[in-house]
């Protein structure tokens, strides 16, 4: 189901795969996030998303307009995985909210790596 507000000027659609890659983008922005995750299930391989496949790392569902995100991510070496997941929801939580103008019902976070970084 696609994201939908009524305003008084008409209707306004909000698909997936855009509100997967705007929570990407805010992600990503957050301290201690490397990246998104792919998970290749045949071969249990975990591939690192940049750019525009980013969004492969994000799953959005829609419901009675209330947004449910999973996340799949890899994360910095050496840096609490409690508080970046914290702060990944919290930051993702304002942005789509604000963006969107639906509510963020539940942020689910699957940390697939970890990566040292350079």
């Amino acid at each position: 189901m696609k994201g939908h507000m009524n305003t008084k000027n008409g209707d306004i659609i909000i698909e997936n795969e855009v509100i997967a890659k705007y929570a990407g983008l805010s992600a990503i922005e957050c301290f201690g996030i490397v990246g998104m995750a792919a998970v290749s299930v045949k071969d249990g391989l975990v591939k690192l998303l940049k750019g525009d496949s980013i969004t492969k790392g994000i799953h959005v569902l829609v419901e009675d307009n209330r947004l449910t995100i999973d996340f799949h991510i890899i994360v910095a070496y050496g840096i609490s995985i409690s508080a970046v997941t914290e702060n990944l929801m919290q930051t993702v939580q304002y942005k789509v909210e604000e963006f969107t103008g639906m509510e963020v019902a539940r942020i689910n976070i699957f940390v697939e790596g970890v990566r040292v970084l350079d």
